[in-house]
């Protein structure tokens, strides 16, 4: 969505709240090959303390500029086309159901019935919207109705990124929801009802998306660093040395695993928010979620896949966006380990603008 010019973007920037991602794709013959990719993780993201401290996306913009540039040089990027994403807490997305007559009606009847559901003037987002399906008037058999996927990010957001990749002398082709990135690169065709639980620095964020778009998203504020921190109080460590522990040790069923117990009340708290948003969305549209798929860098801790799966009693995958893209052979043995971390990347580099 929000595509800005006319070409075809190779880059995939993911600015999060603790790190750049960047991805770089080819596409040859429809096919996408992984050229390159580079990863700047903000230092001092936690305080001596365990607690949550810097913000990327609240750094001025030419530290942030400086951090994008920093990946290129080190990683030898040489592709300068971008599709970046806006993360979720920055923008509005919702489905609505309204009339249908035609296409050239339903774009006037749009902007009033967004007023119901984005909370600042119209006038100050940019705003996007597509058809999902013919939808069944209850009221009114014979009159026809749609699902629309309606998304909207502010303008000063939009702004705020075409400044910053001009900047980093990149040039911005279009900018994405992060979770419309996310079901690109992991679900492509597949319109059953999935799951995916995207766990990332300081939030996790649980989508269940049917033909292709969200239907529901909740975003739920505990993540990797709230985890970090509970390790570095109950051991009395630095963060820095939970984080070790805590990539290292996961959570791995053993009696020499001293982070287990800091770990798994809030893991549980995760599956149980997981589980509420699927039995919300069974009871509410009549469907059966047929899997869950998890990405984040967490997925690649020792157990933390099969420990959610137990708990959650459900079909749980790692999701990978890579399934589609050709990797040289040298990466091959830590494709999951980038699949996870640059979900986002990935899928907003195999957008076509």
């Amino acid at each position: 969505m929000f595509g800005l010019f006319k070409s075809n973007g190779k880059l995939g920037i993911d600015i999060g709240t603790a790190s750049i991602k960047i991805i770089e794709l080819e596409n040859k013959n429809g096919h996408f090959s992984l050229t390159n990719y580079g990863l700047f993780e903000l230092k001092g993201s936690t305080n001596a303390a365990g607690v949550a401290g810097q913000n990327i996306l609240r750094l001025p913009d030419d530290e942030i500029v400086w951090g994008i540039k920093e990946v290129i040089k080190k990683a030898n990027i040489k592709s300068v086309n971008v599709i970046a994403s806006i993360p979720s807490f920055s923008t509005f997305s919702t489905v609505i159901r309204m009339p249908y007559l035609s296409e050239q009606d339903l774009a006037r009847a749009i902007p009033f019935e967004a007023k119901k559901y984005i909370p600042i003037p119209l006038d100050e987002v940019n705003m996007d919207w597509s058809i999902i399906e013919a939808a069944q008037n209850k009221n009114n058999p014979e009159k026809p109705m749609v699902d629309v996927f309606l998304a909207a990010v502010p303008k000063v957001e939009t702004l705020r990124y075409q400044r910053i990749m001009q900047n980093a002398g990149l040039a911005l082709k279009a900018i994405e929801l992060e979770n419309s990135a996310l079901i690109r690169g992991l679900i492509g065709n597949d319109l059953s009802p999935i799951v995916v639980v995207n766990i990332g620095g300081r939030s996790t964020s649980i989508l269940i998306v049917s033909k292709g778009y969200e239907r529901i998203g909740h975003n739920y504020e505990i993540g990797g660093f709230e985890i970090t921190k509970s390790i570095a109080r109950s051991l009395n460590i630095s963060p820095e040395k939970a984080e070790e522990l805590k990539k290292k040790m996961g959570l791995n069923q053993n009696d020499d695993n001293i982070i287990q117990q800091a770990m798994t009340s809030l893991v549980d708290m995760m599956v149980f928010e997981t589980n509420k948003t699927i039995a919300n969305y069974e009871e509410f549209s009549g469907q059966k979620v047929t899997k869950v798929m998890l990405v984040g860098g967490m997925v690649n801790m020792p157990n933390f896949l099969n420990y959610f799966k137990q708990k959650l009693n459900r079909e749980v995958f790692a999701g990978n966006p890579m399934a589609r893209v050709v990797i040289p052979q040298d990466l091959n043995k830590i494709v999951g380990e980038i699949s996870s971390t640059f979900a986002v990347a990935t899928g907003l580099a195999m957008r076509e603008t």
